[in-house]
């Protein structure tokens, strides 16, 4: 079985819906969140709050994301996605580590937009 592989393939059918706060229950309590644009977040609280600060921020921006692979174990996985956005697609790859069917560390890397 492929713990990590199928807790990150739900997380992207979850994604695409425009309300992250559906992403909660994925990410364990002491979970580590990283991105390029908006840092480290540490915690489920923090990343909760995150998470409900981006559907009221990229609901309405007509853009989503386009997975185009996903591999893993029991512990780890990775995504390789675009960012389909008005202002041009952006390519990035997801790492992440999975204890306990959640999320303890999620980490994106990209090329951050010059406009944010």
């Amino acid at each position: 079985m492929a713990q990590a592989k199928q807790l990150i393939e739900k997380f992207w059918q979850i994604q695409n819906d425009n309300d992250y706060s559906k992403l909660i229950p994925l990410f364990a309590d002491d979970a580590v969140f990283e991105d390029p644009a908006i840092g480290r977040v540490e915690g489920i609280e923090a990343i909760a709050a995150l998470l409900h600060h981006l559907t009221r921020e990229l609901a309405d921006k007509k853009m989503h994301f386009e997975v185009l692979e996903i591999a893993g174990d029991e512990h780890v996985a990775w995504s390789r996605w675009l960012w389909k956005r008005p202002d041009g697609d952006i390519e990035g790859v997801g790492l992440y580590k999975v204890l306990d069917g959640q999320l303890i560390s999620y980490r994106d890397f990209y090329a951050v937009p010059v406009d944010g």
